[in-house]
């Protein structure tokens, strides 16, 4: 429980001044680094005095000066603070559309442009985010999607969902696999409570979707790429 309230008393002590300064900064210049860059960087404050530790390996792969989309596994509310910062340059990402309702950071995810779905959306839904999303790849931006679509109850993996493979055959862009383990008995699924650990972050090598005649190939190959970087029990 004490690494909990240290994560949350960092968050607040923090994350109060930022939201009052940099906010209105980005909303007035247009400017989104200043705040992204410090955001990232309670995140990585918050995780360390939780006691976590976060072991990167892989982030060479990834190629410079080329908007990637990055598809990791999910198996813990820590996993994005764990994940982000280590992402080179800026990324968006998917998320429920209620977080962007959250006071002061909805609004910063707005800013940011993140881009909001709906867990049980319709069809046309679905289409929106992915054009939403192909867009800012243009612009330079990558795409973080954690893509069972939810968190694993148990580590394991879990189906994939049908839009990031959608997103990758229509734009192009490189698929960066990224493993996640080690946050899953750090903070379950269902409970608020944290645990000191380290957690393994693995980036792969890109996959290029044009090398693949359907999305549910592309699907296999990421598939099978983040399962060679989790434990085996987590394969699925």
């Amino acid at each position: 429980m004490i690494s909990s309230l240290l994560a949350l008393m960092t968050i607040l002590v923090l994350g109060i001044p930022t939201a009052v300064i940099f906010i209105p900064l980005a909303a007035l210049t247009g400017d989104i680094m200043p705040l992204y860059r410090v955001s990232n960087a309670i995140a990585r404050i918050a995780l360390r005095m939780a006691g976590i530790r976060v072991e990167v390996a892989g982030r060479e792969l990834v190629p410079a000066s080329t908007a990637c989309i990055f598809m990791a596994n999910h198996v813990s509310n820590l996993d994005p603070p764990a994940l982000i910062p280590r992402i080179p340059g800026r990324t968006s990402s998917f998320l429920k559309r209620s977080l962007m309702k959250l006071p002061a950071l909805g609004y910063a995810m707005k800013l940011a442009e993140f881009i909001p779905v709906e867990r049980r959306g319709s069809a046309s839904n679905a289409q929106k985010s992915v054009a939403a999303a192909k867009l800012l790849l243009a612009k330079g931006i990558h795409i973080t999607t954690f893509v069972e679509g939810t968190r694993s109850p148990d580590g394991r993996l879990l189906p994939f969902k049908k839009g990031p493979f959608f997103l990758a055959m229509d734009s192009g862009a490189p698929c960066i696999p990224v493993s996640i383990w080690g946050t899953e008995t750090m903070m379950a699924k269902g409970s608020p409570r944290i645990k000191p650990g380290t957690a393994h972050v693995v980036f792969h090598a890109p996959i290029d979707p044009a090398g693949f005649a359907t999305r549910e190939e592309l699907s296999e190959a990421v598939r099978a790429a983040i399962a060679s970087g989790l434990p085996e029990w987590m394969r699925g």
